[in-house]
């Protein structure tokens, strides 16, 4: 039987767990990196993202109502994040609204669930799923470490493309910069949590099993983009998937 892992172990191996499946490996975010997608690929992006990132208050507030009232950080954690999504500030989903519209699609295409791709429809369907039916603590390690803590090394390396290949603004890439801030400290509290909280082998081992699932979840959706809407256009020998 595996025996019980100390913090620093388990940090390890959540951190194992999602490696070498990040989404920066996709052939989409290779694209986007090396400044090859056109505005329109990017308007696909937007028109999907906000349709798996739109209802992350949503899911972390299935967490929320779930999670036990002693893990008092943990709840207020989870509140705290809900906040800045939705009221603490400009509304994430509006600043992704508003990097779409300067791709050239619109907020009525964006909000249109109709415009998503089946894959992303299931990377949805599993945000929910585990927001609602698994214990809060995996639950955190599934959308909190899995997918969340990825962010800001995706969009690192996005970000300066966007400004110095396709010319956008400050104000038109607003949502990439401050989730490269914000999920780094979300990220963070999130492994906190999860290790402070995953105290049995079977907690441990579950949190690491859905933080695996996570990163592929996250990494199959970005790689459907590039299927769905670039490869006819964009060859995989055109891109350096070295990168």
């Amino acid at each position: 039987m595996t025996a019980l892992m100390n913090h620093d172990e388990f940090r390890t191996a959540l951190e194992n767990a999602i490696k070498g499946k990040s989404a920066n490996k996709s052939p989409f975010s290779i694209a986007w990196a090396s400044g090859k997608l056109s505005r329109d690929h990017l308007s696909r992006w937007a028109e999907n993202h906000y349709n798996y990132v739109g209802p992350f208050a949503d899911y972390l507030g299935y967490v929320y109502g779930r999670m036990p009232a002693e893990f008092q950080e943990a709840k207020d954690f989870l509140l705290a994040n809900m906040y800045e999504e939705e009221i603490g500030g400009d509304r994430h989903t509006d600043l992704l609204i508003r990097f779409a519209e300067a791709c050239g699609t619109t907020s009525a295409r964006v909000k249109n669930p109709d415009n998503m791709s089946p894959t992303t429809r299931a990377l949805q369907s599993w945000c929910y799923c585990v927001a609602m039916r698994e214990d809060p603590i995996v639950a955190v390690a599934g959308l909190v470490v899995g997918l969340e803590s990825q962010v800001p090394s995706i969009y690192r390396r996005q970000t300066p493309t966007l400004r110095e290949k396709y010319g956008f603004t400050d104000e038109e890439v607003e949502f990439f910069d401050l989730h490269i801030v914000s999920d780094e400290i979300h990220g963070e509290r999130g492994y906190q949590i999860v290790l402070e909280h995953a105290n049995t082998v079977e907690l441990q081992q579950r949190c690491l099993k859905i933080c695996e699932v996570g990163a592929e979840m996250r990494l199959l959706y970005t790689t459907a983009l590039y299927r769905d809407y670039v490869q006819h256009e964009l060859p995989l020998t055109d891109l350096d998937m070295a990168a």
